[in-house]
C-alpha cells in the first residue's frame, strides 16, 4: 500500500502524518430501488389503465423481462414490486382480482433505481464495530459511516466496515453489491413528557394542543396520536367548524411525530448493504455529516449516537440517531436553544453526570453545552473562536472528542483564504472540558495537490477519528468527493500543541 509521509514542524516538534493511499471513491454501480411517481394522480391512473389493458400473456412476458434484467441488482425484487403495488393501490384503488403477475408488473412501473454515490462519497466517521470477535491479536474491527450524495444532490448515510491491523495498516472491506433501505417500524412509542416539551418549544401552546395532549397516555403511538387529533378536529367540526389555526396546529403536531421514528434492517444484510435514506420532511433534501460516537452508559454498556444535519432545501436542523447494533435505528429531533446550526458532536461519556456536546451555533466559533437529557440542549458557552490565519472565516469540530490520558483530543476544521478547509486539533481538560489546555497553531492536514480538486475544491474534512493503541486513525473527505485515510502518532499531535 502506498503511503505519503508528511512531516510538519510545529513548535519545534515534528508530526509524522501518513496518508495511507487508500481512497474510497463514489461508485455509480451502487443503486437503490426507490418509489417513483411519474406525475400527478391523473397521470398515474392513466398509466395503471394502460397496464390493465395489456393481455395476460403479454403481462407475463414483460414481467419475465424486467425480472431477468434487474433481479441480479436487487434482493427480493418481486417482493419489492408487490409492496409498491400495494402502495399505489391504496392511493389509486386499482380493481381487485388481479393476477399476481399483473400486480407485480404494475409495481415495477412505479419504482426506479437511484444511484446513491453518483456525485460523492465523503465526510466519514469511524467508530469501533460492536463485534470484535475473530480478529488477529492487536487488530480492531471498525464501522465507517459516509455521506453518500447522489442524483439531485440528496445525501444519505452509507456504511463500510474494515480492520485496523496491529501495525496500523487499514483494510476497508469491499462493499456488497446490493443496497436496501430498512423497514420503518410501525407505531413507535412516544413519551408524553418529551413530546409535550418539544411542542412548547416549537410554539404549540394553544388550547387545542392541550386538549389533544390530554387525550394521550404517558406513552402513546402514532395511531393513538392520530385518533386524538381526529377526535379533537371532529368535535370542532360539529360545534363551530374547524379553525384554520387549529388545523395548522394539528398538521404541525403530526409532522413532529413523523420526525421521530424507528427503522429495522434484517440481520442477513451486510453492513455495506444498509442505507439510511431521508425519510421525513425535515430530511427531504438530505441527511448530512453524521458524527457517530460509541457512548458509554452509566451501567458500562454502550450505545452508538450520531448527530447529523437534516436539510429540507431551505432549513438545516440538527437531529439524532441512535443504535446498539447498526440494525435498528431510532431517529429523534434535537431540541432546545443550544441545538441549532451544524456540527453537533457528543462526548463519548457523561462529564460530571451530564451529557456534553460540542457545536457551532454562530457559524464561526465552537461552543460547549451540557444537558441532563440527550434530546434537549439549553445551555451553551463559547469554547474557541477563530484565531489563526487558516481558520479566520470559521472553525468547528471534526467529530466527537477522543479521550486520552492528557485530556480530550478534538479534531477541528478551519476555513481560511479562498475557502480552503484544513483539519486542526485542540485539547480540553478531562474533568472540565471548558478549559482549553492545548491547540495546534498550524493545520494537521491541509489539502495537497492530489486532494484539492473535486466537487468542492480545496477541502479536507472529517466527521470523526479513532484512537487505536497510540495511533490516531483519521478518515477524511477529499474535496467533498472521495474519502482518504491518514494516521499519526497521538504523542506527536499532543507534543506539538501550545
Amino acid at each position: 500500500m502506498q503511503m505519503e509521509l508528511t512531516k510538519a514542524k510545529m513548535s519545534n516538534n515534528v508530526i509524522n502524518l501518513k496518508r495511507t493511499g487508500t481512497v474510497l471513491k463514489p461508485d455509480q454501480s451502487r443503486v437503490l430501488l426507490r418509489p417513483f411517481s411519474p406525475g400527478d394522480s391523473q397521470r398515474t391512473n392513466r398509466i395503471i389503465t394502460r397496464i390493465m389493458a395489456l393481455p395476460e400473456e403479454q403481462v407475463g412476458h414483460l414481467l419475465d423481462e424486467v425480472t431477468a434484467e434487474f433481479s441480479q441488482r436487487h434482493r427480493e425484487i418481486r417482493r419489492m414490486f408487490l409492496e409498491r403495488f400495494e402502495q399505489v393501490r391504496q392511493e389509486h384503488d386499482p380493481k381487485g382480482g388481479l393476477s399476481e403477475e399483473r400486480r407485480l408488473l404494475i409495481g415495477s412501473y412505479f419504482l426506479a433505481e437511484y444511484t446513491l454515490e453518483s456525485a460523492a462519497l465523503f465526510n466519514p466517521s469511524i467508530v469501533m464495530h460492536p463485534d470484535q470477535a475473530g480478529l488477529p491479536p492487536g487488530a480492531l474491527r471498525f464501522t465507517l459511516s459516509l455521506r453518500a450524495t447522489g442524483e439531485g444532490h440528496i445525501s444519505s448515510i452509507t456504511f463500510r466496515t474494515g480492520i485496523i491491523h496491529s501495525n496500523n495498516q487499514i483494510e476497508v472491506l469491499d462493499a456488497a453489491g446490493y443496497l436496501s433501505e430498512p423497514r420503518q417500524i410501525p407505531n413507535p412509542a412516544y413519551e408524553k413528557g418529551l413530546f409535550t416539551r418539544k411542542l412548547r418549544e416549537l410554539g404549540f401552546k394553544s388550547e387545542f394542543t392541550g386538549r389533544v395532549i390530554d387525550k394521550l397516555g404517558d406513552s402513546f403511538d402514532m395511531q393513538e396520536l392520530r385518533a386524538a387529533l381526529d377526535a379533537e378536529l371532529d368535535q370542532e367540526r360539529h360545534s363551530q367548524g374547524v379553525l384554520q389555526e387549529d388545523q395548522n396546529t394539528a398538521h404541525g403536531i403530526w409532522m413532529l411525530a413523523q420526525s421521530n421514528y424507528e427503522v429495522q434492517f434484517q440481520p442477513e444484510q451486510q453492513l455495506s448493504e444498509r442505507i439510511l435514506f431521508p425519510a421525513t420532511p425535515s430530511q427531504s433534501n438530505g441527511i448530512e455529516d453524521a458524527r457517530f460516537v460509541r457512548f458509554q452508559n452509566d451501567d458500562g454498556s454502550y450505545i452508538y449516537y450520531a448527530t447529523f444535519t437534516a436539510f429540507d432545501g431551505n432549513v438545516v436542523m440538527p437531529e439524532l440517531v441512535e443504535t446498539v447494533d447498526f440494525l435498528r435505528f431510532r431517529f429523534t429531533t434535537l431540541n432546545g436553544p443550544a441545538a441549532q446550526n451544524k456540527g453537533m458532536a457528543m462526548f463519548p461519556r457523561k462529564i460530571d453526570g451530564h451529557y456534553a456536546m460540542l457545536a457551532r451555533q454562530d457559524n464561526e466559533s465552537i461552543y460547549l453545552s451540557y444537558s441532563d437529557n440527550v434530546h434537549f440542549w439549553n445551555e451553551r458557552q463559547v469554547l474557541l473562536r477563530p484565531t489563526f490565519s487558516w481558520e479566520l472565516i470559521q472553525i468547528g469540530n471534526c467529530g466527537s472528542p477522543i479521550e486520552t490520558d492528557a485530556g480530550w483530543l478534538v479534531l477541528s476544521h478551519g476555513v481560511g483564504p479562498l475557502r480552503k478547509y484544513c483539519i486542526g486539533a485542540f485539547l480540553l481538560d478531562r474533568d472540565d472540558p471548558s478549559k482549553v489546555i492545548g491547540r495546534l497553531r498550524a493545520p494537521l492536514i491541509q489539502p495537497n495537490e492530489n486532494e484539492r480538486e473535486g466537487y468542492v475544491p480545496n477541502v479536507v474534512y472529517t466527521c470523526g477519528a479513532l484512537l487505536h493503541k497510540s495511533e490516531l486513525i483519521i478518515p477524511y473527505g477529499l474535496a467533498d468527493h472521495a474519502t482518504g485515510f491518514a494516521t499519526v502518532p497521538v504523542e506527536d499531535v499532543l507534543a506539538a500543541m501550545e
